[in-house]
């Protein structure tokens, strides 16, 4: 048996074919859903980047206990859980932030890797000269930064569509397959970075979308609300389709080799994302400053298992409505695929029989990102829990790696260390308390809690009051919490009881602070519209 998982970045559901979207051309997506089981009630674990691969790791959400940051040494690594049970594995990948700081323990967990540089503001080619570079830039908010000038040399030596990183990682990912086929028992995660922006596609993928459009260069979008006019917001919803166009070809790249060896009869395929990206819905551009609504959320993922379909399941062309969570259900999945057992520590689910039967793996799902509010659903409701006013910035980092995203924790970051016990999942082992000083990756919300009614509103356009539903999701987040052995600041900042409280009339904490929780309900819209 063998597997081949293959992960995209800012991948956005809500525009593929087989989500409804008639207007992209992404035709292998939508051969891919004819071989493969469709899952339509996939949500997001912690968010964004490096928080959602540390997920899939250890198959457990850490987005309570810590932000962006490698693998700790306590961490279950489903790759090096593989690895140690004589699964061969290995890692091609563009996606730049496995090799900064923030990142730098997770290639090592496999047999063998290889990455391809370019992305985004990869510090990779060395240029001294400054770039050259549009004069009128649209949403430039990065202009003028080390980043943006990197990204702008990086784009200079990437004009074949070969050289693009996202070409090279499959090529050499299929090259893999190739010299391995006839063997068993490995396992190879393709991941490539796209269509994460910068929305920079080839030529041939921008002309797919021929509009008019004669505003300032636009390809980047900035995280904030949007001030762009409806011609600039609709262009660059084009940009990222012509980067997501040239994702769909290279997939079919997988899948013609997928037919010509038929890996069909032995090797699962797995195909997801790690988030949406906003581009211009609810008047928002981007991520992790809005509410996490249902474009960030609500991810896609498909499923090809050959082993029910040896049994004479339908798999192929199917859709299946049980509400996963692939960032902490792919470890858990792999293992058992290969006969390993899960870890005690993984909160994750083997997807075995949701591939097969649709049958339910969970009745919520917790969601989040470190330092701001905390988010669960149960595939109809979805409940966004904001901070309490008093209580918001009372939060601890809990960790033995003391990394950034680019970089070591600071000398302010160290202040106040101390030593806390261990966690349920620590193997015994203390860690490092810090309390957080507020960055990009720790913002608190500052908008009441949210609720919305998927089923009668799935474009989320008015938020719902409703107490009796309210409490039912509290009560999903308190024990979903306690299941991730959350901190105990963190119950207190959301205003809500700690996991010995059990009647959900006792879970909201009965302080005055609570009365900045659910109300009348406000987002981003309201901020500006295109």
């Amino acid at each position: 048996m063998k597997a081949i998982m293959l992960m995209y970045d800012s991948l956005n559901r809500h525009m593929l074919p087989p989500y409804g979207c008639a207007w992209t051309k992404a035709p292998n997506f939508a051969r891919l859903a004819k071989r493969a089981a469709t899952f339509d009630r996939s949500y997001i674990a912690s968010m964004p980047c490096m928080p959602a691969r540390r997920d899939w790791h250890t198959g457990r959400p850490n987005f309570l206990h810590r932000s962006w940051g490698p693998l700790e040494p306590y961490d279950d690594s489903t790759p090096e859980l593989l690895k140690k049970a004589g699964v061969y594995t290995h890692l091609a990948s563009d996606h730049y932030h496995y090799w900064e700081d923030g990142g730098a323990s997770y290639h090592g967990r496999y047999t063998t890797w290889e990455f391809f540089r370019g992305q985004e503001g990869d510090p990779w080619y060395g240029q001294t000269s400054e770039p050259e570079e549009p004069e009128a830039v649209c949403g430039a908010d990065r202009k003028g930064s080390p980043h943006w000038r990197q990204d702008w040399i990086n784009r200079s030596v990437i004009r074949e569509e070969s050289q693009w990183p996202q070409s090279q990682t499959f090529t050499a990912g299929l090259d893999f397959i190739r010299r391995n086929q006839k063997d068993d028992r490995w396992f190879l995660h393709m991941e490539t970075f796209d269509p994460h922006e910068p929305f920079y596609a080839h030529e041939k993928y921008r002309r797919l979308y021929p509009h008019t459009y004669n505003g300032p260069h636009f390809d980047w979008p900035p995280y904030r609300a949007v001030t762009e006019p409806p011609e600039q917001v609709e262009h660059c919803r084009y940009e990222y389709a012509a980067l997501l166009s040239q994702c769909d070809a290279n997939l079919g790249r997988l899948l013609d080799l997928m037919d010509e060896l038929d890996l069909w009869q032995d090797t699962m395929l797995v195909v997801w994302t790690d988030h949406g990206f906003m581009l211009g819905e609810h008047g928002c551009w981007a991520k992790m400053w809005q509410p996490w609504y249902e474009e960030l959320s609500h991810t896609p993922f498909f499923v090809w298992d050959p082993r029910p379909a040896k049994q004479g399941i339908q798999i192929a062309g199917t859709r299946r409505q049980t509400l996963v969570q692939p960032a902490l259900d792919m470890g858990p999945t792999l293992l058992d695929f290969f006969g390993i057992e899960p870890t005690a520590d993984m909160t994750g689910r083997p997807l075995r029989d949701a591939i097969a039967s649709d049958k339910p793996v969970r009745d919520a799902a917790l969601f989040g990102q470190f330092g701001s509010g905390v988010n669960v659903t149960d595939g109809q409701y979805v409940y966004m829990r904001r901070p309490v006013a008093e209580a918001a910035h009372n939060i601890n980092r809990y960790w033995l790696m003391p990394s950034h995203m680019r970089g070591p924790f600071t000398l302010q970051d160290l202040r106040g260390a101390a030593i806390a016990g261990p966690f349920s999942f620590t193997k015994g082992a203390n860690v490092i308390r810090t309390p957080v000083v507020h960055d990009n990756w720790t913002r608190p919300d500052p908008q009441p809690s949210i609720l919305y009614d998927l089923q009668s509103d799935p474009e989320q356009s008015a938020t719902i009051t409703d107490p009796a539903i309210e409490r039912v999701m509290i009560d999903h987040m308190v024990r979903l919490m306690e299941s991730c052995d959350a901190p105990p600041e963190q119950y207190e900042r959301l205003g809500l009881r700690g996991p010995s409280w059990q009647s959900s009339a006792e879970n909201i904490c009965p302080t005055p602070s609570d009365n900045d929780g659910p109300g009348p309900i406000q987002d981003c819209r309201h901020l500006s519209r295109p």
